[in-house]
């Protein structure tokens, strides 16, 4: 006697205003008045809470003390280490309409040095909370400190792992294609020097 498996669907669903649950309808509606089609966003619809979640932490790290420089490193860095296919992309445009330099932006998606050693301090304290899950020595928030950022600036780090991660994870899960009006910034990962 055959058992009978039921098939799995593992592709997800990237919705539009008519498909979208009715509690992401509204959400869904706004997000794409302002950043028009957006994978990520139909994607993440799927779940009302994720939606939210995500974006009252983009406008919260948006409202941070932080430079739009300074948010762009926070941002880049984090989608970089992640090697998130959709959100570098997303935030090279970004980065151009916040009026970042292309040396900032250029740096972040090569790996490259950065023109400051304050923002290259940044990079390096967001890249240590990011691979040592919020962990820091003494010496590590020192460094950070002495760079002339402060304890404020290190929570709103903090709120940049969590925003980015819900969106990193999401495009990962959902093997999210770039979006036509992002392909031109299409990104891999520079190899190992």
């Amino acid at each position: 006697m055959t058992k009978h498996r039921r098939q799995i669907q593992t592709e997800f669903v990237f919705h539009d205003l008519c498909s979208a649950p009715p509690k992401s309808q509204q959400m869904l509606e706004n997000l794409l008045a302002q950043s028009g089609p957006n994978g990520f966003y139909a994607v993440a619809a799927e779940s009302p809470e994720t939606l939210s979640a995500y974006t009252a932490l983009h406008q919260a790290f948006s409202a941070s003390s932080f430079t739009n420089e300074e948010k762009t490193v926070v941002w880049q860095t984090i989608n970089v280490e992640n090697q998130c296919h959709f959100c570098v992309p997303a935030h090279t445009q970004m980065a151009k309409a916040m009026r970042v330099s292309d040396t900032v932006s250029d740096a972040l998606r090569n790996e490259t040095p950065l023109p400051s050693a304050k923002l290259e301090a940044l990079r390096s304290f967001t890249l240590l909370m990011l691979r040592n899950h919020g962990n820091a020595t003494d010496a590590e928030i020192a460094a950070f400190l002495n760079a002339g950022y402060t304890h404020q600036n290190m929570l709103e780090v903090v709120l940049g792992l969590a925003q980015k991660t819900i969106s990193n994870y999401v495009n990962h899960l959902a093997r999210t294609p770039v979006d036509k009006q992002y392909e031109h910034y299409a990104w891999t990962k520079a190899e190992p020097r």
